[in-house]
């Protein structure tokens, strides 16, 4: 009895773009991806997300707060961050008295993933609606700038980079101030004094 040989399916294979994106991240910037299609960018590794709605996220990049690459996927922004922050959040918040405040700010670190934007320079329009795109584009080596907690006896600045509380901070308060206008449907409410 001859044994039976079944075809060999090959591999999914990606778009020619998905193939420039993935290497992009992981050549360019030396970023972990995996999957596809869409690219996926690993978080944890290289940086963490603090991922916020859209309309905080944008009254946020008008502060004058010190951020790193910032994309944007739909009605959710995402700033990147040193690797490990993540794991700060928590306590950042805490600390910060918004523990217990329902914010919708939530941090990606290891173990997470989050859709790769188009790379820099890909024309607009080329983008389907609602894919991630950079309004703060990453460069290579950004991770050594990213936000984060300052060292034991290192102040936050230019020479250290962006400082991490800082940011949950003005984050915090533009997803609080967010939360409280979509729940008045941009109608501001006179404050009660007694």
């Amino acid at each position: 009895m001859a044994a039976t040989v079944l075809p060999t399916v090959p591999p999914p294979r990606f778009a020619p773009e998905e193939d420039a994106c993935a290497a992009w991240y992981g050549k360019v910037l030396g970023w972990t991806v995996t999957g596809g299609p869409p690219v996926q960018l690993v978080t944890g590794v290289g940086f963490d997300v603090l991922e916020l709605p859209s309309d905080a996220g944008t009254a946020l990049l008008r502060r004058p707060v010190a951020t790193g690459p910032v994309a944007v996927m739909g009605r959710r922004m995402r700033f990147l961050v040193a690797s490990g922050s993540a794991e700060e959040l928590d306590g950042l918040l805490d600390w910060l008295e918004w523990g217990g405040v329902a914010l919708d700010l939530t941090a990606l670190g290891a173990g997470g993933r989050i859709t790769a934007p188009a790379p820099p320079g890909r024309p607009p329009g080329e983008s389907p609606r609602g894919a991630a795109v950079w309004l703060r584009p990453p460069e290579q080596g950004c991770e050594a700038l990213l936000p984060a907690l300052p060292g034991p006896g290192r102040a936050a600045g230019p020479a250290h980079g962006p400082d991490l509380v800082r940011l949950v901070a003005a984050a915090a308060t533009e997803c609080h101030r967010a939360r409280l206008g979509r729940r008045t449907n941009g109608v501001r409410q006179p404050l009660a004094f007694s």
